[in-house]
């Protein structure tokens, strides 16, 4: 995905979701509508996860031309550098979700790298003492784009999204793009078009299993009995109460 220069992508907290229709119509089927849009907030959370940020996402009001609808990222407490990781998060969420399956997302986010690292408003941003972390974040993107690329949550979540689309003959194409405050567009458009829908479809059901080392599973047994109580001890087991 390539960047518009003359407007800085920090500045990059909203998610534009454009549907396109067949005819010149705004309304779409409010239950389809909303099943894809919570898949759609799920990608962007997954991404957030992946990241370990705490955000919030708000809706802003809806627009006519099809079906325009704005969604706002945010930390909970945000600071100044945090702008650095809310345009990553969106840029990223943006990327993730007009990649098809099987397709790597590498040269889109190395290009993202490169435009926040050059950004003009990092110098607003004290650059001297950002740096490192800009580097280190740098690593963290690249490492984290082939974990999101492998997310089995965000592959399925993508697949039910177009899905529901394919399954709703109305809507012709999507765009997404993310904008600032005042909706100038940070990132070009890319549009979906209904016959490219497959690509993000899963054939099956059955996802490659995640391996991880150092995974911690904790093992509860049920309460089978209605009137006890189970409480933990310090030891990690639990006794009858």
């Amino acid at each position: 995905m390539s960047y518009p220069d003359n407007i800085s992508i920090l500045e990059g907290n909203r998610i534009q979701l454009h549907y396109w229709f067949d005819n010149d119509t705004h309304s779409m089927d409010a239950v389809i509508q909303n099943k894809c849009e919570y898949d759609f907030l799920g990608v962007i959370q997954e991404v957030a996860n992946q990241f370990e940020a705490s955000i919030i996402i708000e809706t802003e009001p809806l627009e006519n031309g099809g079906l325009i609808r704005w969604f706002r990222v945010e930390f909970q407490d945000k600071t100044k550098k945090d702008a650095i990781k809310i345009a990553v998060i969106t840029s990223l969420a943006t990327t993730l979700f007009v990649t098809p399956l099987n397709t790597v997302i590498t040269k889109g986010t190395e290009a993202l790298i490169e435009r926040i690292f050059s950004d003009p408003e990092l110098k607003k941003l004290e650059k001297r003492k950002l740096e490192l972390e800009i580097e280190n974040l740098e690593k963290d993107i690249q490492l984290k784009s082939d974990q999101l690329n492998e997310n089995n949550k965000i592959k399925k979540k993508k697949s039910n999204f177009y899905e529901r689309l394919e399954k709703y003959p109305r809507v012709k194409r999507i765009t997404l793009n993310v904008t600032n405050q005042q909706k100038q567009i940070v990132t070009e458009e890319k549009p979906i078009e209904r016959k490219e829908f497959d690509k993000f479809i899963l054939v099956s059901d059955e996802l490659d299993p995640i391996e991880k080392d150092q995974a911690i599973i904790e093992i509860i047994s049920p309460v089978l009995k209605k009137g006890y109580k189970y409480e933990e001890q310090e030891s990690g087991d639990f006794r009858r109460g």
